[in-house]
């Protein structure tokens, strides 16, 4: 349950990424990338990067500004986002707002820097986009509107 896609010699087209991550795991990121594009200049690549363990996912920024990653996975996808240390206090701001599942990836994620950190949040329902979305905006708060 929930494999990657780890053929690094197999670029995916996206109705091979639709097939895989499924039709509501797909709703789910065109329903982030819709909201995020209100917000950021958003921009997505095609990438397998950091080895053979992540596989083949969407590489998500603002201008050069590095978001998050979206993996592919059996039936959802998963975000990677890394929160440096500049960034913790406006995230800790936040977990008053976050469910419980996202404030327990926030304590347990991964160390980077002195406080920061790696975090995995696999979307499963429509609600994980909320805390993702918080996470995003706690990372790069969106530039001003015109």
């Amino acid at each position: 349950m929930y494999e990657r896609m780890l053929d690094k010699s197999n670029k995916p087209c996206l109705s091979q990424i639709i097939e895989y991550i499924g039709k509501d795991g797909y709703a789910r990121l065109c329903k982030l990338e819709t909201y995020l594009k209100t917000q950021y200049n958003l921009s997505r690549e095609l990438r397998f990067p950091f080895g053979n363990n992540y596989g083949w996912g969407y590489k998500y920024s603002h201008k050069s500004f590095h978001l998050f990653y979206a993996f592919f996975e059996k039936g959802t996808f998963t975000v990677l986002i890394q929160i440096g240390d500049k960034q913790v206090p406006a995230v800790e701001k936040t977990l008053v707002a976050l469910t419980p599942k996202a404030k327990e990836l926030w304590v347990t994620r991964y160390p980077c820097g002195n406080n920061g950190g790696w975090i995995k949040y696999r979307i499963l329902e429509d609600a994980d986009l909320l805390d993702i979305i918080q996470y995003i905006r706690a990372k790069k708060s969106p530039p001003k509107q015109n």
